[in-house]
């Protein structure tokens, strides 16, 4: 597996491209994503959102078009990628596959598996392929994604964190925002994020 990361736009969001035997799958294309994406893919086959932030799905639409490929999101988001409802003028874009749950997929040949941690939002999910999670907005080095915007749940993020905390197995963590990390070293902190959440419900 061959991953290439590029922060795009104001949040400097990451946008992921991860070729597996040849075949490229785009993990959240955000703001500007569209000509570093065209760039960098030789065989892409599908367009995967970890969640429905606009920074994560702004040039959904435009790369589907150029590429002919599927969306894939989270089925608690979907609304996000039409209603825009952080009024950012988010470009629409509309769902080929919605995943539901915990979600295991194989796209050309890909085997992955959608992980759903919602708190930050209804569909927020993490995106695991092998050995490595692409966690969007759920987990950051030494942080946890926001439980305070619109249609968040601070009441979900504490249960996603006690979810991830039993898990026994060690992932390398490429996230949304800054640099890759380990789940294992994120574990660590879990109990210290749950508590700063737990004092806000």
């Amino acid at each position: 597996m061959q991953i290439k990361a590029q922060p795009m736009g104001a949040t400097q969001t990451n946008c992921y491209i991860v070729t597996v035997d040849g075949k490229d799958l785009i993990i959240d294309p955000g703001m500007n994503a569209t000509k570093w994406v065209l760039e960098n893919v030789t065989n892409p086959v599908a367009i995967l959102n970890t969640h429905g932030h606009f920074d994560h799905v702004w040039n959904n639409a435009e790369i589907k078009s150029s590429l002919n490929i599927p969306i894939y999101c989270p089925k608690e988001d979907a609304f996000m990628l039409t209603d825009d409802p952080l009024g950012q003028g988010t470009p629409k874009s509309h769902p080929d596959h919605l995943i539901v749950g915990d979600e295991s997929l194989t796209i050309d040949g890909i085997e992955l598996k959608f992980r759903h941690f919602p708190g930050h939002t209804p569909g927020c999910s993490i995106i695991e392929i092998g050995d490595v999670w692409f966690s969007g907005d759920f987990l950051f080095e030494q942080s946890i994604g926001r439980w305070d915007f619109p249609a968040s749940s601070g009441v979900d993020m504490v249960k996603s964190l006690e979810k991830a905390m039993s898990i026994k197995e060690n992932y390398t963590v490429y996230p949304g925002h800054g640099n890759s990390t380990t789940l294992k070293a994120e574990q660590r902190i879990m109990h210290y994020w749950i508590d700063q959440v737990k004092s806000t419900i």
